[in-house]
């Protein structure tokens, strides 16, 4: 039997060195031979749900990785193609060196960035993306939202960075907060307005002439944003957010207003099963602008001394204590040794 390395969560929520069998493609999924993976904020949850019936549990929702072999029903992809993608939390993750994906979920990746740079950019475009056009319904083409604003919390974050560059080419005007030492940061991923976190955010929006935002994406403690921009919405704006929120929700606060407050959740659209090709060509309109120069890769940071569950841990620890802006990926092999 063909065995590869992987790293898996244990009933105990740590992470362990693996040997597990090679899988085979089926149906439409290819088998990708895995060359760099992304750490996210959800990983570091998810990890923590982790219960002894699913352990060993595989995480890993941001890859780049050449495919190896397919399943009969594959269309999209022929063995030799370099494909990224996020993946979907029902099957397992990338911290594994074989991993089926499902071809509806991957693009080819760009051509002109690294293999760090690609893995960096999978799950946080789709998020931005989807929360951008999909929820808030601005329009997702290049130049057609002039005179239209958002409001970026958390902006030098891993969605906030890619956010910022996707918003500012659908031609909105892009106000983010961050500390003061990211607004370099902020302005290289073309926000407009840098504002600091620490000072008061309705007064410095205020401050630059704006009554009213059209949008505001609350990307980090929406119970501690929200009636900020409850108050800086405008009627029939949106609000939205990709994390849960530990206390309720004012939503009666924008009531009369007409606004709306959206969830984004990537892995929804894998996890019911619905709309799922819309990923992959979210992916390929991503690595287009990616090649094009128009959206700039969010690497800031790459562990290069093998993906192994040593390398992870160190990831996870770094993500979980808010030390990275931009995306933070592992590259050079799985090259563990390896235990059961």
């Amino acid at each position: 039997m063909t065995t590869m390395k992987a790293i898996g969560v244990n009933a105990n929520h740590q992470l362990t060195d693996l040997t597990l069998p090679k899988p085979s493609a089926s149906s439409n999924q290819v088998l990708v031979q895995v060359g760099a993976v992304s750490v996210n904020p959800v990983d570091t949850k998810l990890k923590e749900t982790v219960t002894p019936k699913m352990a060993p549990k595989i995480l890993g929702y941001d890859a780049v990785g050449t495919v190896v072999e397919t399943g009969e029903e594959v269309t999209k992809f022929r063995v030799g193609d370099q494909i990224y993608y996020a993946g979907s939390t029902q099957m397992a993750g990338a911290n594994e060196e074989y991993q089926l994906v499902d071809e509806r979920l991957a693009s080819l990746a760009p051509r002109s960035l690294t293999e760090a740079e690609i893995a960096a950019m999978p799950l946080t475009s789709l998020t931005a993306y989807e929360l951008l056009f999909e929820k808030m319904q601005f329009v997702g083409k290049a130049n057609q939202n002039q005179r239209r604003t958002l409001l970026i919390i958390n902006g030098a974050g891993g969605v906030g960075s890619i956010m910022a560059q996707l918003a500012h080419w659908a031609g909105l005007t892009v106000l983010a907060t961050s500390s003061p030492k990211n607004f370099d940061w902020l302005k290289h991923n073309q926000v407009d307005y840098p504002l600091d976190y620490h000072e008061d955010l309705l007064v410095q929006v205020r401050d630059l002439g704006y009554d009213g935002l059209d949008a505001v994406a609350i990307l980090y403690a929406p119970e501690d944003y929200f009636d900020v921009a409850a108050e800086l919405i405008r009627p029939f704006g949106h609000i939205g957010s990709i994390v849960g929120s530990s206390a309720d929700l004012p939503l009666y606060k924008i009531k009369n207003k007409a606004a709306s407050f959206d969830w984004e959740y990537m892995f929804t659209k894998s996890d019911a099963d619905y709309n799922v090709n819309s990923q992959g060509k979210t992916l390929q309109l991503i690595a287009r602008l990616l090649d094009q120069g128009v959206l700039t890769p969010t690497l800031t940071q790459a562990l290069t001394g093998g993906i192994n569950a040593a390398s992870l841990k160190q990831a996870y620890d770094l993500v979980s204590r808010g030390q990275v802006h931009g995306k933070l990926v592992l590259t050079g092999g799985f090259n563990a040794p390896v235990t059961d």
